[in-house]
């Protein structure tokens, strides 16, 4: 079976790739599958974004298609910055005007706790929709740590790898990661 990753993001289908590794084929990009498409994130969920997303991909290319939605949410943010954690600082939205936006935030509180939620929806073209999701947790830092990995990684400290996410290597990070978790738990169940 063919499955077409319903994302523009590289760094997302690097990762999605490298976790699924050996344990399934047939994986194709948005470019691979001919589709030029920017599904705009308009759900209030991150359960609604990645549905936005894999239903109007399977739909246009007849395949079956993986969406995800991820997001970082800080308990003494209320959970933001959440479903808008990619474009958390507006029109000047970047990995580091987000986090420095973040860190602005973050400046004044004690309770520096925080997750990254990846739900995953995938989407078959006879109508079937699967979700899976995955969560890691940790706290936030003070101060970037490490040039790994993407988005708020360097301000992300790991509960199970005891440094930040952008110290990490992608090995590191695959291992314990709320997107590998989602993944591996529709491969678990039998769902790819």
């Amino acid at each position: 079976m063919e499955l077409v990753l319903a994302t523009n993001n590289k760094h997302k289908l690097t990762e999605i790739k490298s976790i699924l590794g050996n344990s399934f084929s047939g994986i194709l990009s948005l470019s691979e599958a001919g589709l030029n498409v920017d599904v705009e994130e308009t759900g209030s969920t991150f359960e609604e974004n990645a549905y936005l997303k894999a239903s109007t991909v399977c739909k246009l290319s007849g395949k079956a298609a993986l969406a995800d939605d991820s997001g970082l949410e800080v308990v003494a943010l209320g959970g933001a910055p959440g479903v808008y954690s990619a474009r958390y600082a507006g029109e000047d939205q970047n990995d580091e005007n987000n986090i420095k936006k973040l860190l602005s935030a973050m400046e004044n509180e004690t309770d520096r706790r925080a997750s990254f939620t990846t739900v995953l929806c995938l989407c078959y073209p006879d109508g079937r929709t699967v979700y899976a999701t995955g969560k890691t947790f940790g706290k936030i830092l003070f101060e970037k740590s490490g040039d790994n990995g993407f988005g708020y990684d360097p301000v992300f400290y790991s509960d199970d790898l005891k440094k930040s996410f952008g110290e990490a290597t992608a090995e590191e990070k695959n291992a314990v990661s709320h997107r590998s978790r989602a993944l591996r738990s529709l491969l678990e169940n039998n769902t790819l």
